[in-house]
C-alpha cells in the first residue's frame, strides 16, 4: 500500500499542518513516510502545497508526481493539481471557495463546503480539519486516533486548547463526505 497525496492551497489555510499531522500519523502507525513542503514566494496569501507519502515500503523519493488523492483548498490549486491525480484516485474540493466542478470522470471526486462547515464550527481555521476529515473518512489511510496524537505532535501544548475544535471538524468533515458518499450508491 503506498497512498500519494497533494495537499494544496493559499499559504495560511493550514495545508502544511495537514500534511505535517497525516505524516506524524503515519509514523505513529509504523508506516514508511515523507513529507515535502512547496511554498509560493510569500507564506500568507500566495500558494503553499505539500506532498505526503504513507506506504508499507520504504519511500523512495518524496516527489509526488502521479497522486492517489489530492486535497485542494482554492481554485488555483484545483487547476494545477487536478491533472496529477491518478485513473481512479481522489479528488477533494473545498466547494466553500471553488464553485467549479471537476472535468475528470476517472476519479472520485468529492465536494466539501469546508469553509462553511468550519464558520458553523464558530471558528474558521479549522476548515482544513474537516477536510482532512473527509479524507480520512473515504480512505481509511490512518486511524483518527493516530490523527489526534499527530495533531499534538504538530501543535504541542498550545495545541491543547485548539483539540475539541479540531476533532470536532474532523468528525464534521467525515459526516459530510457519509452524506455524499450515500448519494453516489
Amino acid at each position: 500500500m503506498e497512498e500519494r497525496i497533494i495537499i494544496a492551497g493559499f499559504g495560511g489555510q493550514g495545508v502544511m499542518a495537514i500534511g505535517q499531522i497525516l505524516t506524524y500519523a503515519g509514523m505513529i502507525e509504523n508506516r514508511h513516510v515523507s513529507w515535502l513542503p512547496s511554498y509560493g514566494p510569500e507564506m500568507r496569501g500566495g500558494t503553499a502545497n505539500c506532498g505526503v507519502i504513507i506506504s508499507d515500503e520504504p519511500v523512495g523519493s518524496p516527489v509526488v508526481v502521479n497522486a492517489t488523492a489530492a486535497i485542494v483548498m482554492n481554485k488555483p490549486s484545483l487547476d494545477k493539481f487536478e491533472p496529477t491525480v491518478e485513473k481512479g484516485g481522489k479528488l477533494f474540493i473545498n466547494s466553500s471557495l471553488i464553485d467549479q466542478k471537476s472535468q475528470r470522470e476517472d476519479i472520485e471526486v468529492y465536494y466539501i463546503p469546508a469553509n462553511e462547515v468550519a464558520n458553523e464550527l464558530g471558528n474558521a481555521r479549522v476548515a482544513n480539519m474537516v477536510m482532512l476529515g473527509a479524507y480520512l473518512e473515504v480512505t481509511k489511510i490512518v486511524d483518527l486516533e493516530s490523527i489526534i496524537e499527530g495533531f499534538k505532535k504538530v501543535f504541542g501544548e498550545k495545541g491543547d486548547k485548539l483539540l475539541p475544535i479540531n476533532k470536532e471538524a474532523l468528525k464534521k468533515g467525515a459526516e459530510v463526505v457519509r452524506e455524499q458518499m450515500k448519494a453516489m450508491v
